[in-house]
């Protein structure tokens, strides 16, 4: 008698997946605007852009993942906070050219589907998108137990948005005297994270328990999701237009200089004084385990997430408006004429408080 082959057999469990989706469906529904077609279970997502709302319209679209933090998430068997991080990964991005995020889709590939596992993953991307305003349309989850094992799952996304022509952010816009805010990161957010599980490995660092100088375990330290600052700046524009904010920065991979440095005319450089603020007790608690200060700020945000530059006459006000919203902001430099021809577009001075 020959041998009867099933998928499931052979790694793919179409029942599972489908319980996922019946999990995740309320979250996911929650995101909606109205400009969505449809629900979730049909081939593309549907969204009607309202093209009479604006002049000239410019998509704009960002594609990221999560990286190494999803080992971290593995390790600790918490998988509700990482989808978050990926949210604001991609709008975050979106936002840095003035771009309000429209909608968002995600791909979950994983080496098995566990409904639950996937719906707190999706529970997470969904509560992104609600912080972030932007609708989640649909997405993948792709089981490839050939190629994964079966804890294993990574997670990518692409986002949508739309500004106006005429209201794009940028290098452009930027110019000597401009203030620099800084708006204060809620952790590592999502770079850095090959470096951080080297140190605490090397270091043989106790992820339950709470390092001197921090107030929580540093498990829960390290996967506090990333702050999402959309529509926060958007805010900013809508209350100072585009003579006001000038450019948006992401403080990603590559550190604070490294990313300010890409909104810098030529001519121009970003000075910025660390004396403006405090470097956090987890970037220290690294640096107290090997990584040197240069690496820290290469590798790590340091404390910033995201910098607009301003015109300085709104400084003031736009510090106080964001403060207002829950995101602790301050005037971190300016831009002042390069004082080096061959020099960088930013960099840092000072010491730390």
């Amino acid at each position: 008698m020959s041998t009867e082959f099933t998928y499931a057999a052979s790694g793919v469990d179409i029942d599972a997946g489908e319980r996922a989706v019946t999990l995740m469906r309320a979250a996911v529904e929650k995101t909606n605007r109205p400009e969505v077609v449809g629900g979730l279970g049909g081939f593309a997502g549907l969204f009607a852009l309202d093209t009479t709302k604006y002049r000239r319209p410019l998509l704009a679209s960002s594609t990221d993942g999560v990286g190494t933090k999803i080992a971290l998430a593995r390790q600790l068997d918490r998988h509700d906070t990482v989808g978050i991080d990926l949210v604001a990964m991609v709008v975050d991005d979106l936002v840095a050219c003035g771009a309000e995020p429209l909608f968002l889709q995600d791909y979950v590939a994983c080496g098995k589907v566990v409904p639950e596992r996937i719906a707190a993953i999706v529970t997470g991307i969904a509560t992104g998108c609600t912080q972030a305003g932007a609708a989640l349309v649909g997405g993948e989850t792709a089981e490839h137990g050939d190629l994964m094992d079966a804890d294993e799952y990574d997670l990518a996304a692409t986002a949508v948005g739309v500004v106006e022509a005429d209201s794009v952010l940028g290098p452009e816009r930027v110019g000597a005297g401009d203030a620099v805010l800084a708006m204060a990161s809620s952790g590592f957010h999502s770079n850095g994270y090959s470096l951080v599980r080297r140190v605490v490995a090397a270091a043989a660092l106790d992820l339950h328990a709470t390092p001197a100088g921090l107030s929580r375990p540093l498990g829960e330290e390290l996967l506090e999701p990333t702050r999402i600052y959309a529509r926060d700046c958007l805010d900013l524009v809508g209350s100072f237009g585009v003579d006001g904010v000038h450019a948006f920065a992401h403080i990603t991979g590559g550190g604070l200089a490294g990313n300010a440095a890409r909104v810098v005319p030529d001519g121009l450089e970003a000075v910025l004084d660390r004396a403006t603020w405090a470097l956090p007790p987890a970037v220290r608690l690294m640096e107290e385990h090997g990584v040197p200060r240069t690496e820290s700020e290469r590798a790590f945000n340091c404390g910033v997430g995201m910098v607009a530059v301003v015109a300085a006459a709104i400084a003031d006000a736009a510090v106080a408006q964001l403060s207002a919203a829950g995101i602790p902001a301050w005037v971190a430099g300016s831009l002042q004429p390069r004082s080096d021809a061959n020099g960088t577009a930013a960099r840092l001075v000072g010491t730390y408080r």
